[in-house]
């Protein structure tokens, strides 16, 4: 399992333990560092006190070329600790100003008069000591594993030879191992104790954040089943919190929506019905006035005022009647199923309207084959649109895209005119809601009961300089 997809009551502990673990070992390897510079420092100063007192000891014995003196001389620090650190030579030696081997402390490996170049480094050694004092000690890493220490002897200003101070490294290997032991123990003790410290203060940091993302997953299970990403992402407590509030933020957005939509169809059927009920009892009054108006008009009498005032009296009740039978919208079961022609038929009655009033109309037809759908009532559906959309054109320009996708019927009618008000929106497939005066506002009323009755969809999208209306009718399947 990868570390990401652990719970963060494991990663938490993990990461702050890890850190702890980093830290010690980074200040342990200070402190190391630290000592062996400081063993270093003390190697300097005791070189450097054993270094001046052999210098100053030996001019005497080199001023007389006393041989024996120069190496009794040598051989006595070996004999106890230097410096008081309790390290001593490994050797010493003192070169001629040929750079040859004049005395040393082990003539077997150093031979008396060889030269110096095949024990040391002596173009670099003697170069370097050539002026200095052990005041300034400076050492060179030999290939056997030794580090050298080198000094002038100088009298009166002339070079009488060189000294070299030779320090096996493997001295300082038990008290850098100890070092080491010491200072292993001390972060293995700090670990044991922060390490729990750690783990259980990482436990109980991440624990108000688990609950919560335990209680946000409970409630995201209850209240949706929205479909886990299909993206791989590590699977810890943040992901879980993430996805469950986007699952609850989308389910609250569609329970808000379908609320409006519940809201809105319930407002629009009772307006339906009330309008229904209305119109009913509009046409009954309305059906006997324009029976007395016809047998008046054939029987009575034959005055020309009379005459003229029941003509307009009857083209008021016909009008009356037309506006009613507008609210009283049924799917009339004998209309032909919808052909390409139908909507080209449409189209010709919507172009004659436009033409009129400069209106250029964008068409796209992709019905090529006949769908079982109420020609009728789709057709006086896609007028409706037209007409409306040609009225509000503000430029002069609709557009119209009819095609058969996805089991539907899909219609989409655009203008170029000015947007629809915001407060508008949800009134507006209500009848009469037209504030223009440019009709009675019962054209989008019809077009919306249509839709409903064949189970379709219409939505609005209007912003300046583009208002869409969008109808997607789902074509029935054959049983």
């Amino acid at each position: 399992m990868r570390l990401p997809d652990l719970s963060l009551s494991v990663k938490i502990p993990l990461r702050v333990m890890m850190l702890v673990i980093v830290t010690a070992c980074a200040v342990t390897l200070t402190l190391l560092v630290r000592e062996y510079g400081e063993l270093r420092r003390d190697l300097a100063n005791s070189a450097a006190s054993l270094g001046r007192l052999l210098a100053t000891t030996l001019v005497a014995p080199l001023t007389h070329d006393d041989l024996w003196r120069s190496f009794e001389i040598v051989r006595s620090p070996l004999a106890g600790a230097a410096g008081g650190t309790g390290v001593t030579p490994g050797f010493i030696a003192i070169l001629d100003p040929d750079r040859r081997i004049y005395v040393s402390t082990d003539p077997t490996r150093f031979v008396f008069g060889a030269r110096g170049d095949t024990y040391f480094p002596l173009s670099q050694l003697v170069d370097e000591a050539r002026g200095r004092s052990f005041e300034d000690v400076w050492f060179v890493q030999t290939a056997d594993d030794h580090m050298l220490a080198a000094s002038s002897i100088v009298a009166d200003g002339v070079v009488l030879g060189t000294l070299v101070l030779g320090y096996s490294k493997t001295q300082f290997q038990p008290r850098f191992l100890e070092l080491f032991r010491r200072a292993g123990i001390g972060a293995l003790g700090v670990l044991a104790l922060l390490i729990p410290l750690s783990w259980l203060y990482a436990r109980n940091t991440a624990a108000p954040l688990l609950r919560f993302a335990g209680e946000m997953d409970d409630f995201s299970q209850r209240h949706t089943h929205a479909p886990s990403p299909s993206i791989p992402r590590p699977e810890d407590e943040f992901a879980r919190l993430e996805e469950a509030f986007r699952r609850m933020v989308t389910a609250i957005g569609e329970k808000e929506r379908l609320e409006g939509q519940v809201v809105a169809a319930d407002r629009l059927a009772a307006i339906g019905r009330l309008a229904a009920g209305v119109a009913h009892e509009i046409n009954n009054p309305l059906g006997g006035m324009l029976n007395a108006l016809n047998t008046y008009r054939h029987h009575g009498a034959g005055d020309p005022i009379a005459v003229r005032t029941a003509s307009l009296l009857e083209r008021g009740l016909l009008q009356i009647r037309d506006t009613v039978s507008a609210l009283l919208v049924e799917v009339r079961a004998t209309s032909h199923s919808l052909t390409r022609e139908d909507i080209e038929d449409t189209k010709t009655l919507a172009q004659a309207n436009g033409d009129a009033i400069s209106i250029r109309l964008d068409w796209r037809n992709e019905v090529h084959e006949a769908i079982p759908l109420p020609s009728t009532l789709v057709r006086q559906v896609l007028l409706n649109l037209l007409l409306n959309a040609e009225h509000a054109a503000a430029a002069g320009h609709v557009a119209c895209h009819v095609l058969h996708a996805n089991g539907s019927l899909q219609i989409r009618v655009r203008n170029d005119g000015e947007s629809i008000a915001a407060d508008r929106l949800p009134i507006l497939f209500e009848p009469f809601a037209v504030e223009d005066g440019g009709g009675h506002g019962l054209g989008l009323w019809v077009t919306y009961q249509i839709v409903r009755q064949l189970n379709g969809t219409i939505q609005v999208h209007s912003v300046p300089g583009n208002t869409e209306f969008e109808i997607c009718l789902p074509i029935p399947q054959p049983m």
